[in-house]
């Protein structure tokens, strides 16, 4: 199976999208599963995993739904508000829904760089676990540290960075990244996506080139078991499409074994999130 591990959708309306700025402009509209069908069909994809987008638990119902109307849609990563007294019953609430693997924060958004260590936000990631949900860590380079120290509180529950943390790629920004990526994979519990890096670029004039000694560092880092393809899909339509995303990651596996190429390319998405 070959699964994209991290895609949106979304109806769009300007004041909930307002992250899509003019430069972006190309996605300024709505985004849905009739779309992606097609596009999976001409690049040989046979499901994902639907991530959120807005920070609501309505956006977590939207998908929900999607995902009931569309097979290839396999699971989805809602949003809840861990701080909220009621994460208990909210998280309850959606441990009935088998198609819910997990959950995300937009913490990229937040301006305290140790936004993740808030108590209150730590007492809600550590009531995932006994419900086998997972956590994707969303992140610019500058709140890695958070990261590593979160990860190291919960050893038994599983996180994914997204977007191998952002690095600023169009500005050469690198050796901070690099120092606290190798650290966060040796930590057996987290894996990460090869996704959202031309989006880090510089949107009209990025090349492979640039791009390879990121994913050079995650291979090292996180191992063939622990990093998995995902298109970030429609942002990506922002500096390509979905065909050279792909061949972006593909064309740089080709140098591992067809095994450790399917693990990337679907079996390690299907065994983190229990699909």
């Amino acid at each position: 199976m070959k699964i994209d591990s991290h895609q949106h959708f979304w109806k769009y309306e300007p004041v909930k999208h307002s992250w899509i700025d003019d430069e972006m402009a190309v996605i300024r509209k709505d985004f849905m599963p009739v779309d992606l069908k097609q596009v999976y069909l001409e690049n040989d994809i046979d499901g994902c995993i639907a991530v959120q987008a807005d920070q609501t638990t309505a956006e977590t119902d939207f998908l929900i739904e999607l995902a009931s109307e569309n097979s290839f849609v396999k699971g989805i990563v809602g949003w809840v508000d861990f701080r909220g007294n009621d994460i208990d019953e909210v998280l309850e609430h959606y441990s009935k829904f088998k198609i819910v693997k997990g959950f995300r924060h937009v913490v990229q958004g937040e301006a305290d760089h140790n936004f993740l260590l808030r108590p209150d936000f730590l007492t809600g990631i550590s009531k995932l676990a006994p419900y086998n949900f997972t956590y994707d860590i969303l992140v610019f380079p500058h709140q890695l540290g958070a990261v590593l120290e979160l990860i190291k509180k919960f050893p038994n529950q599983k996180f994914v960075i997204d977007h191998i943390a952002k690095p600023y790629i169009k500005d050469g920004f690198y050796n901070g990244w690099a120092v606290l990526m190798n650290e966060i994979g040796k930590q057996k519990n987290v894996y990460c996506k090869l996704s959202g890096m031309i989006t880090e670029a510089d949107y009209k004039k990025w090349n492979v080139e640039q791009i390879t000694p990121y994913m050079t560092l995650v291979l090292k880092a996180f191992g063939a078991d622990r990093i998995m393809f995902g298109s970030d899909w429609p942002v990506c339509l922002v500096a390509g499409n979905y065909k050279t995303v792909k061949k972006l990651v593909t064309d740089f596996i080709s140098q591992l074994n067809s095994e450790e190429q399917a693990k990337i390319m679907g079996l390690n998405a299907m065994k983190f999130y229990n699909l």
